[in-house]
């Protein structure tokens, strides 16, 4: 560019050949923002005034004036998930103390009941009853008519029935009682006189040479059937037979199921159809597998059923129809599982299915400490049907073999032969 010439439009707007540098363009000054009212928080430990900024970079922003830094809070312990479902069965186990958190060893759990204190407690309610109105009746030391007669009351009320009280009550008058007698002599003859009714009739389940040997499950509803079917297979599979179960409760699905699950559990071959499906032809397609595999026992599960329904009671005879037609002697067994705390109507059940089905033994369940337990011996004086088992739980191992001198001595509130020895 010659001297004295000013510079043309292009050369102002591009700088292109002039002889003198464009000069460097000035940053225009930030604007100031006007002062606020509310006071700006500075971080600890820095002096925005002694901090310099750097020359390449633009200036940082300031955080917003209402940010605060984060405050260190220390983490709460997280409590354990709540398991899902619903609770376990059983007693809640107690909270840990310290001293099972400690060093010390934690105390051991507490013993498993021996089986005749289970027997014991199942019959509580009929052994403090007797035990209580005996205290009454015995309230005379002496032996007489009125004494006896209120005896035989209390026999009577408590379900061992008619002809056993009476049986009872001859026994003692003609005992040596002139001098009178207390409550415990009188246990100890009602021990003696119901392990005579009970002795008898007391016979495991019996297997015949047959193969297989068909037991059929019989009862009202609620009894237990399908769980005591799956205990006597499991007593068999202990024994080393082979079992097929029969799942012919087909009125409920759930029957079916609960029946599948236990099988599953025991290891035993399950024969089921669909809910609906025709009971008898259940158990004959069961009976003809069970033959073709060779299976020792076969336990066939039916519904429950009220001994004054006909229709339902002629379903249980078409089973038995049915059975006879590929084996005529089959079933070979015909159980009757009987609950514990019915009463007196267990005597009617006991005859209307011993009439249609022809009842060859009896399971007695539910004897948790509401049973009624002197109905059993009411029972083995009027039909001598063996009895074959009790159950006391939902376990199992919890159906066990008829003992008579332990139920005698149990229901009667006596003392067992171990614990009067020593």
């Amino acid at each position: 560019m010659s001297d004295g010439k000013k510079p043309g439009l292009f050369q102002r707007l591009f700088g292109v050949g002039g002889d003198k540098p464009k000069p460097a363009e000035l940053t225009p000054p930030a604007k100031k923002e006007p002062p606020s009212d509310t006071p700006v928080r500075k971080p600890p430990g820095e002096d925005p005034a002694n901090k310099e900024q750097p020359k390449d970079r633009p200036a940082k922003e300031e955080p917003p004036e209402r940010k605060r830094p984060p405050k260190t809070v220390a983490a709460k312990p997280k409590r354990p998930a709540k398991p899902n479902g619903p609770p376990p069965a059983g007693p809640h186990p107690a909270p840990a103390t310290e001293t099972d958190r400690g060093d010390k060893p934690k105390a051991s759990a507490e013993p498993k009941r021996s089986w005749l204190d289970q027997l014991r407690h199942g019959l509580a309610r009929t052994s403090n009853a007797l035990s209580d109105n005996l205290a009454s009746a015995l309230i005379k030391r002496k032996l007489d008519e009125d004494t006896l007669d209120r005896l035989e009351e209390v026999l009577i009320k408590a379900d061992l029935g008619v002809a056993m009280a009476g049986r009872i009550r001859a026994a003692i008058a003609s005992g040596r009682y002139d001098r009178g007698l207390d409550p415990d002599a009188v246990r100890e003859v009602l021990a003696m006189e119901i392990a005579s009714v009970l002795e008898p009739v007391a016979e495991a389940f019996p297997l015949s040479g047959a193969r297989p040997h068909v037991f059929l499950v019989v009862g009202v509803n609620g009894t237990g059937k399908t769980t005591t079917t799956a205990k006597m297979a499991h007593q068999f599979k202990r024994q080393g037979l082979s079992v097929m179960l029969a799942a012919a409760d087909t009125f409920r699905a759930a029957a079916i199921d609960q029946l599948k699950v236990w099988g599953g559990r025991v290891g035993a071959e399950i024969v089921a159809k669909e809910a609906g499906s025709d009971p008898a032809g259940v158990a004959y397609e069961a009976f003809e597998r069970a033959r073709a595999e060779n299976v020792d026992v076969l336990l066939i599960d039916t519904a429950g059923r009220l001994q004054n329904k006909s229709d339902l009671m002629a379903e249980l005879a078409k089973i038995v129809r049915v059975l006879k037609k590929l084996d005529a002697s089959a079933p070979h067994g015909v159980i009757l599982v009987l609950d514990a705390t019915t009463g007196q109507n267990a005597l009617n059940q006991v005859e209307i299915f011993k009439e249609i089905a022809g009842v060859t033994g009896i399971v007695v369940t539910k004897l948790d400490g509401t049973a009624r337990g002197g109905i059993l011996v009411a029972i083995a004086e009027r039909f001598k049907l063996p009895i074959n088992a009790i159950g006391i739980g939902e376990g199992l191992d919890d159906l066990r073999p008829f003992d008579a001198q332990d139920f005698a001595r149990a229901i009667a509130g006596a003392k067992s032969e171990n614990e009067a020895a020593a």
